[in-house]
């Protein structure tokens, strides 16, 4: 435990700001598995979930929770999986 005035406050900022960024990235892992269900599943609500989930992860950039690149990452990996699953409704729907 630390002794000095000005680490004991700083350790009292780290957690805070560790409780903070935990909040916001397992909102943003749930925003995306969501959205990522939702497009393969079909829902109806499937482009909103979508958009949801960039908006986090844009948030979670923009805050510095994560790295801008690994925000464009991760957003870049969703789009590939919801244009997969939207892939292949169409082939689904185009042989029936």
């Amino acid at each position: 435990m630390a002794n000095i005035k000005s680490q004991i406050k700083r350790n009292k900022q780290n957690e805070v700001r560790h409780q903070r960024n935990k909040a916001v990235r397992s909102e943003m892992k749930t925003r995306t598995a969501t959205a990522v269900v939702a497009a393969e599943t079909g829902a109806e609500d499937a482009p909103e979930r979508l958009r949801r989930a960039m908006k986090r992860i844009d948030k979670a950039a923009s805050k510095g929770v994560i790295h801008r690149n690994q925000a464009a990452r991760r957003k870049s990996r969703i789009m590939r999986r919801v244009n997969a699953a939207n892939a292949a409704a169409a082939e689904t729907e185009a042989a029936d």
